[in-house]
């Protein structure tokens, strides 16, 4: 629904905005709730101009920041509490948290710990998110040195029956054309295959490579 609205936000969002959009069916009401919660849109579904600032924020930096200040203000008591180790707490930390705030089950506290992740990864700050490689961090990675590797001249084929046969049309080809190839042929035999696929598959290398 955030995606949407940074495309184009209405001057009113409803039930029926969030249906027609093809989100959270039957649970539309949850979604305008968030909005409400979020102070993005106001109690009749009108969006606020603060809301309507940050969504429009084109740059994503710029919008993880300000979507930031939503969450922060919205969770006021959270982070008053825990400060921005409430960035990182875990859902089971976060579900004891909201039963113990606003006396819910464990089926509402679990919704509750829910939204509050996804709200977070909103802004970036989802844990265990791999930060993007920095400069120094790039050019260390390049004055690395590459692998060693083993080249020969032979050329590799590590097929299954079928592509043997491939193989072997390309063999006979560039034979026609005066050229010389070696092939090696390595085949992975599946362990659990019955004698018969054993017999058709060194059969087919015979009649296809060997004979040549």
């Amino acid at each position: 629904m955030i995606g949407f609205l940074r495309k184009n936000f209405p001057p009113t969002v409803t039930s029926e905005t969030v249906k027609k959009l093809g989100l959270a069916s039957n649970n539309e009401s949850y979604v305008i709730n968030a909005l409400q919660f979020l102070g993005i849109i106001d109690g009749e579904g009108k969006r606020t101009d603060r809301g309507h600032t940050v969504l429009s924020t084109h740059n994503d930096g710029d919008f993880n920041a300000a979507f930031e200040a939503l969450v922060k203000e919205a969770y006021k008591d959270l982070f008053d509490l825990r400060g921005d180790d409430a960035w990182t707490m875990s859902k089971s930390d976060l579900i004891g948290y909201f039963r113990s705030v606003d006396k819910t089950s464990d089926v509402i506290g679990t919704r509750q710990a829910g939204v509050f992740q996804t709200l977070r990864g909103l802004t970036g700050r989802e844990p265990g998110a791999e930060a993007k490689p920095t400069g120094t961090t790039r050019q260390a990675t390049k004055s690395q040195k590459p692998r060693a590797t083993k080249t020969t001249k032979a050329e590799s084929v590590r097929a299954s029956p079928s592509v043997v046969g491939d193989a072997a049309d390309s063999v006979a080809g560039k034979k026609k054309k005066e050229m010389a190839l070696t092939v090696r042929v390595e085949i992975n035999l599946p362990a659990e295959a019955s004698a018969e696929t054993y017999d058709n598959i060194f059969k087919s290398i015979k009649a296809n490579l060997l004979n040549e």
